[in-house]
Formats: C-alpha cells, sequence, structure tokens
C-alpha cells in the first residue's frame, strides 16, 4: 500500500486526539496514558509545532482516519533556538511494521535538512526498555547522549532509565 505525508493542521486535532488515545493502549509506547490524552493536550502539541515545529500525519489511503503522527517543536527560551524538541511519534497499533515510523521521521529529517536550517538538533527520549525503537533511531542517525536514571515509572514500582538522544542536521546555516 501506498502512503502519503502530509503536514498536519489544527482541523486535525479530533483524529489525531483518537489515534493517540488507540496507542495509548499499548504498554511501553508513549510515556502517556489514555486518560492523560486529552483534547487540550493535542491541541497544546498541533498549536506548538504548527507555530514554531513541524507536524506530519500519514491518512489511511481507505478511510478518513489518520494512522501515523510525529510531531516536535522549539522551546521556549531563546537560547534553544536551533533545537526541535519534545519529539513524539505515533503509529496506528493495527498499521505498526509497515514501515509509517521510518517513512514520517525519513521525512522530517529531510524537511528539516532542505527547509529548516536553522535547526542544528532535534531531540527525543526513548525508555530503555524500548530497545527496538533505539536502535531504529540510531539508524537514521540519532545519537545516545546519556541516561536519567530512573526517570520513567513503568507502574510496578520498578524504574526504568530514559535514554536522550539527538539528530545533528548537516544542512545547519548558523548564519542565516
Amino acid at each position: 500500500m501506498s502512503y502519503t505525508v502530509r503536514f498536519a493542521n489544527l482541523t486535525d486535532k479530533e483524529n489525531v486526539l483518537k489515534l493517540y488515545k488507540r496507542v495509548s493502549k499499548i504498554n511501553g509506547g508513549i510515556a502517556r496514558t489514555e486518560n492523560e490524552i486529552t483534547e487540550t493536550y493535542i491541541i497544546n502539541n498541533l498549536k506548538k509545532s504548527i507555530d514554531n515545529g513541524i507536524s506530519l500525519i500519514v491518512d489511511n489511503p481507505n478511510c478518513s482516519k489518520i494512522i501515523a503522527e510525529i510531531h516536535c517543536y522549539k522551546l521556549t527560551p531563546s537560547v534553544f533556538d536551533h533545537v526541535l524538541s519534545e519529539l513524539t511519534i505515533v503509529v496506528d497499533p493495527k498499521f505498526q511494521n509497515q514501515g509509517l515510523g521510518k517513512l514520517l521521521f525519513k521525512s522530517l529529517l529531510k524537511h528539516i535538512e532542505d527547509n529548516r536550517t536553522e535547526i542544528l538538533r532535534v531531540e527525543l527520549i526513548a525508555r530503555e526498555s524500548n530497545t527496538k525503537a533505539i536502535t531504529f533511531y540510531e539508524k537514521l542517525g540519532f545519537k545516545i547522549e546519556g541516561r536519567f536514571e530512573r526517570r520513567i515509572n513503568n507502574g510496578t514500582e520498578n524504574f526504568e532509565a530514559d535514554i536522550p538522544m539527538a539528530w545533528f542536521n548537516k544542512n545547519y546555516a548558523q548564519d542565516r
């Protein structure tokens, strides 16, 4: 099946909310529970990403359902103007392992290289038990930058580390 990537807009909020609710039911994926995925949370991420970052979406070609989304945005202190952070990617459980995550990441990073030369780095954080994701991010060019020990409470009174990672834009132009 052929999928296309497009930029998100605020009219996508309901379908993005439904996608996040579906994905949040999978243990070990995104850090939010289904109850924490609210319309306010989704609108806030969309606005920040549209205003000073990037949000990309993959629609199901067979219906009006959004099946994957990735976003990141600048943090508010100006000392971080060269950074896109808070990166989150979600893929509908029924469409996982079909290359949509790779498609979204490659589209995001290509867009940054070609159109966002003011961005030097893109940051994400992955829980240490998600070794499949960490390996995937490394294959895309992300580098592990350390460990946040005992940062994730996995709900069983056991804690695991968060692994901060960064990708660097080869086309960064400091003097824009």
